[in-house]
């Protein structure tokens, strides 16, 4: 089975995890991860209301992460995010398009 998460940051500008070699993290590790980028990066919630879903929190740490030198370029950065997505999100196979701020299973 393909254990991917593919992140498109621009038009030409695709990263691609293949995370089957990687050692998983429980869903609470991964939770605790994403927290963390979101906070350090000073991220925004996508909603008027306040609410940050896990999905929303991977789109927009991925689009801070944009902004930032280099993040994505860094493999060891790169894999946490793909590792952390499959955990927050129980799927294998992730895409995660900045520009439409959307995730596909």
């Amino acid at each position: 089975m393909r254990s991917e998460v593919i992140v498109v940051l621009d038009a030409g500008q695709e990263y691609r995890t293949d995370t089957s070699g990687l050692t998983p993290m429980s869903s609470d590790e991964g939770r605790h991860w994403l927290d963390q980028q979101f906070i350090s990066m000073d991220c925004e919630p996508l909603r008027a209301s306040g609410k940050v879903l896990l999905a929303d929190k991977l789109v927009v740490v991925a689009r801070a992460a944009r902004s930032r030198s280099g993040l994505f370029d860094n493999e060891q950065w790169r894999n946490s995010y793909a590792v952390a997505a499959q955990a927050v999100l129980s799927k294998p196979l992730i895409r995660v398009d900045v520009p439409a701020m959307s995730i596909s299973y």
